[in-house]
């Protein structure tokens, strides 16, 4: 394996979906672009006055969304340097940013308790959510449904929301005595997978919400969570400094690595 050092925790690592599979690295006040075959940075966006958060590239790998510590959302086309866009309503730090998979929608979940809908063209806001109670730090989208995404937060909720309507689908609920910490929707949009504590638990979508499995392999808080391009491999990463990866028949452990360090983000290329 390759260890590159970088200046400050690591929030997310993103791979770029289109070749050559260059990835995004969030940490402190930057993100760095490494090249796949280089593993040397080849591009930093650093306009942030404090912390990133959550750099993910858009599906046709041409554009990049970042959250920030002061609460605004910075949207940046790869092949420059200075922001194309930047959206500001939330009052505080905005931990996830996402791209819906029409390509023209930006979700965000922030520290405000607020997770919101924004439109890409008019740089505007196009909906706020208010169900949640706490700190929202973990959310994704549908694959497959440009109207749907998802957002957990700190206080044991989970809200499913339809990205045209004012409501949440299924307003959150207490799912476990731990935090949220991620969340992974399948790409065929069946289930999702939410973090709390040691804990990776799945649910079925179609059936309400209902609990499928609960997953109990780590020793500590998992921080991450991740699912192979086919959807038969979930892995996952915990302050334990153990990767898990699971098969998604059986939701047996398949194999295991060990690290030096707490493990706070991964990804697939």
């Amino acid at each position: 394996p390759v260890q590159i050092k970088e200046f400050g925790a690591v929030n997310k690592i993103d791979f770029s979906p289109v070749p050559p599979y260059n990835y995004a690295v969030t940490a402190s006040s930057r993100i760095h672009i490494y090249g796949r075959y280089s593993q040397e940075p080849i591009k930093t966006f650093s306009r942030f006055k404090d912390a990133a958060y959550c750099a993910t590239y858009r599906d046709d790998g041409n554009l990049l969304v970042a959250g920030s510590e002061e609460g605004s959302i910075r949207l940046f086309d790869i092949s420059g340097k200075a922001p194309l866009r930047q959206f500001d309503g939330h009052t505080k730090a905005v931990h996830v940013v996402g791209f819906l998979s029409d390509k023209y929608r930006i979700f965000s979940g922030g520290d405000d308790y607020s997770s919101n809908l924004w439109d890409i063209p008019s740089a505007t806001e196009i909906v706020s959510y208010s169900e949640h109670t706490d700190y929202v730090r973990c959310g994704c989208a549908s694959r497959v449904n440009a109207d749907v995404f998802i957002t957990g937060d700190s206080h044991n909720g989970w809200a499913l929301r339809p990205g045209v309507m004012k409501e949440a689908l299924y307003h959150p609920l207490k799912t476990s005595p731990e935090k949220h910490k991620c969340v992974h929707m399948s790409n065929c949009f069946v289930c999702f997978l939410l973090t709390g504590g040691r804990y990776v638990k799945v649910w079925d979508v179609l059936k309400g919400g209902q609990l499928l499995v609960s997953l109990k392999n780590h020793h500590k808080t998992v921080t991450c969570l991740c699912l192979n391009s086919s959807g038969q491999r979930l892995l996952s990463g915990s302050l334990d400094r153990h990767v898990k990866i699971y098969s998604t028949t059986s939701y047996k452990v398949v194999h295991s690595f060990n690290y030096a360090t707490s493990i706070l983000s991964l990804a697939l290329s």
